[in-house]
């Protein structure tokens, strides 16, 4: 088994080039849409995609937005938010865009 980055790191570099590449492209494929700040779990908000360490969904954060609301009111309005979080939650909910709008409909916060 291994055990740590290194080991893995250490065996991957003795494979041969074919190998690396398929493990490569799979790895590529897993993180293509990653999202970094962005957390899902199935037991915090339903699943929906939240702003991390937080109970903050994107999609309310997006319908605000949608709303008028400023980054500087969303701030003030959210304190454990930070600029980084709303810079994270607004390039998830532009390439999301159909799963923002079918999420703020979901919870009657349409603007």
């Amino acid at each position: 088994m291994i055990a740590t980055f290194d080991d893995l790191r250490d065996a991957v570099l003795h494979l041969p080039k074919g190998d690396q590449m398929r493990i490569l492209s799979v790895v590529a494929m897993e993180v293509a849409d990653a999202h970094p700040g962005i957390d899902f779990q199935d037991n915090v908000c339903g699943g929906a995609a939240r702003i991390i360490r937080t109970r903050i969904p994107v999609w309310l954060l997006e319908s605000l937005r949608r709303q008028g609301k400023t980054d500087a009111e969303l701030l003030a309005a959210y304190p454990t938010l930070n600029a980084e979080d709303l810079t994270n939650a607004w390039n998830y909910a532009r390439s999301h865009r159909e799963e923002m709008d079918r999420e703020i409909a979901a919870n009657g916060d349409e603007s």
